[in-house]
């Protein structure tokens, strides 16, 4: 489940100006930075430092986190009258080190920008240089080199190890895979950008030709013969007469560290050449070598521990078997998603029950706070070892690497005795029912309720139809909505997700989720599908919009939402069905009520929850409804055919709703109970 991390060499808004003095000429003098940094060299913000052994370190293996270094005086790009941008060269020596192998935080940037520092710039997929709302501006006047090693499908990064050039934004105008010219073999070799391994890059622009060309090579490697990227536009009318240079670099849910070993630039002409032999070397990985003394010493140490490790046998066996579990073989490969039980008790405090964050059908959830400082969240489900756990445990792992700003991260798993244990990221502000149901003490406005319902849809749409298999989520519900620091919804509660192939029909034949959400043909032949999960997002639009659950009372007193909805929707009077306690929060001019937008989601409601599949939007149209890219159609053409719901025929949705009803009414059967508890 944990994979994809991309890294990326952000656009950062840094300074770079030569010798500070009085004339022109002064300020486009050469600079090199050979032998290591010293703190007065650079001006520096965020987690950037310079350390004891001269690296320049951008990130300091702290999550969500960014750093910036710039040159301190402002570089004269234009030495001329009529504005044309001269030419320029740099190279430097970077290296990326990851926590993990094979995962990483965010990646570096080379830039150059008008000022030293941009204002509300966001570390992770922004690199600390942008923010949602200015990313794309032409007047942000900024042009960087990227080196990513995390796929952002928002900027349409080609993969998770590429170097782009961007210009006013992170989406790149120009990008290639991470690789060098080998002459010998006259062709592209690859290289990994978080392989922990210094890297030269060579940035030079021609005033001439109107050209920038990107070279990357390993560090010892000479300069190749051709160059990576390159990209023929004018830089004038973007580089302003003076502008900043420097390096801009930020993680995210994984710790790393952004080293710059050395740096030169200069105007008109090339930049000097760094010597690798006088470059600060990287800080040493693993263990150091071991000592003659430790090595001749060893056999009398270990002599002398005989006893404490006797001394110690039992207290060990006895704190074994507290944090026994069950680890078979083939769960080495899953590594860091692996989670040891002994470091969730410790996190999660013993689970104690002032830590208990939620609990039900579906198990019970504890705030933790791991060693590094992360706050999670660890579900306790109940678990039995059978045929298919492999497989079902391959599954989780594999929604790990989901990556998306409106689904929920699960970051890995542990299994003991009989149960299960999830790790995702902790949401400060609990699940989205807490707000709309039985009077609650905050109550969300309009405003804020459909930022999350656009946001669940975009969640949903990236599992159905944008990351690398097709994830059914199987339960869509407000309760597995959780919501961030800044209220923002994001998509929870994996556990019974399923996964296949694009392309493909899937298997699972085994009815799980919760009643009201669940769609007349999954209860009759057991398949969940991406259609499914729309009619699911149908009733947790209107939830949401209406305040109420789509299935309320008992017997004869049941009440369906999506009936109710239907019935207004029949006499022209849809608005009728939303939250009251919605209106009375809306008091604001930033919280007033839109009717218009209230109508749509409805609408849109009873459109998902259309009991023919085929009739249902798939969650990419339902994207474009909300976002207004595409008009909603007009419901009353809908549902044709005579076995599904009829939105011009009020008898064809009863009939589903009486269905509907007696589920409700059997809830204590066995039926039902499988439902509730989930299930291959």
């Amino acid at each position: 489940m944990l994979s994809k991390v991309p890294i990326l060499i952000l656009l950062l808004s840094m300074t770079i100006t030569v010798a500070p003095t009085s004339s022109q000429d002064d300020h486009r003098d050469p600079f090199v930075f050979n032998n290591g940094f010293k703190p007065s060299d650079l001006d520096l913000d965020g987690s950037a430092e310079i350390t004891s052994n001269g690296h320049l370190r951008l990130t300091n293996g702290t999550k969500q986190n960014s750093g910036h270094a710039f040159f301190p005086n402002p570089v004269s790009f234009k030495a001329t009258s009529n504005g044309t941008v001269s030419s320029f060269s740099t190279t430097f020596v970077f290296a990326i080190r990851s926590e993990f192998p094979t995962l990483s935080g965010h990646g570096i940037v080379f830039v150059i920008a008008p000022t030293r520092g941009l204002p509300g710039a966001l570390p992770t997929q922004y690199l600390g240089l942008f923010n949602r709302s200015n990313d794309g501006n032409a007047t942000n006047r900024v042009i960087g080199v990227e080196l990513d090693t995390i796929r952002n499908r928002e900027f349409k990064d080609i993969n998770a190890n590429h170097v782009g050039i961007d210009i006013n934004g992170l989406t790149s105008v120009k990008a290639e895979p991470a690789s060098y010219f080998d002459e010998k073999k006259g062709g592209f070799t690859n290289l990994s950008l978080i392989s922990g391994k210094p890297m030269k890059v060579w940035v030079e622009y021609d005033a001439v030709k109107k050209q920038m060309n990107v070279t990357l090579a390993p560090a010892k490697a000479v300069k190749p013969q051709k160059p990576l990227l390159s990209l023929t536009e004018d830089l004038s009318p973007i580089i302003k007469d003076t502008m900043f240079i420097g390096f801009s670099s930020s993680t995210g849910s994984i710790m790393s560290n952004h080293y710059i070993l050395g740096w030169s630039f200069k105007i008109n002409g090339e930049a000097q050449e760094l010597d690798f032999s006088k470059l600060p070397k990287l800080p040493r990985v693993g263990p150091k070598p071991k000592s003659k003394l430790l090595t001749i010493g060893l056999p009398v140490i270990l002599s002398s521990l005989v006893a404490l490790v006797i001394f110690s046998l039992v207290h060990f066996i006895r704190r074994k078997r507290k944090f026994a579990e069950l680890i078979e073989d083939w769960e080495s490969e899953y590594g860091p998603h692996r989670y040891k039980y002994k470091d969730l008790y410790k996190a999660t405090k013993g689970f104690k029950d002032k830590d208990l964050l939620g609990s039900g059908g579906f198990g019970t959830v504890y705030k933790g706070v791991l060693p590094s400082k992360t706050e999670i969240a660890v579900k306790r489900v109940s678990h039995e070892s059978r045929q298919g756990t492999r497989e079902f445990v391959a599954e989780i792992v594999s929604l790990g690497r989901l990556r998306h700003r409106n689904v929920v991260h699960l970051l890995g798993y542990c299994r003991r005795k009989g149960e299960l244990l999830l790790v995702y990221d902790y949401m400060p502000n609990a699940s989205l029912d807490k707000y709309i149901y039985d009077k609650p003490k905050t109550t969300l406005n309009w405003n804020q309720r459909f930022r999350i319902i656009k946001g669940v849809a975009s969640g949903l749409c990236y599992l159905h139809h944008q990351w690398e298999q097709v994830v059914i989520h199987r339960d869509v519900k407000a309760s597995n909505v959780l919501l961030d620091g800044e209220l923002n919804g994001r998509l929870g509660d994996f556990g019974l997700a399923r996964l296949y192939d694009h392309g493909t029909d899937p298997q699972t034949t085994h009815v799980v989720g919760t009643l009201g959400y669940l769609a007349p043909e999954h209860t009759r032949t057991g398949k969940a599908t991406t259609k499914s999960d729309v009619f699911a997002f149908g009733a947790f639009l209107l939830e949401v919009a209406c305040g109420r659950r789509p299935i309320e009372g008992k017997g004869k007193e049941v009440m369906i939402l999506v009936d109710w909805v239907f019935s207004c929707w029949c006499r022209g009077r849809i608005i009728e069905a939303m939250d009251s306690n919605m209106i009375e929060s809306d008091s604001t001019e930033a919280g007033v009520v839109l009717e218009e937008e209230v109508e749509l989601v409805l609408k849109l409601g009873l459109l998902c929850s259309h009991s023919e599949p085929g009739l249902r939007p798939s969650m990419r149209q339902v994207v474009s409804f909300l976002e207004r890219d595409v008009s909603l159609p007009d419901m009353s053409t809908m549902g044709l055919s005579a076995a599904g719901l009829t939105f011009a025929h009020k008898e064809g949705f009863v009939d589903f709703a009486s269905s509907m009803a007696l589920l409700s009414q059997e809830s204590s059967s066995s039926v039902a109970e499988s439902l509730l508890s989930g299930g291959r």
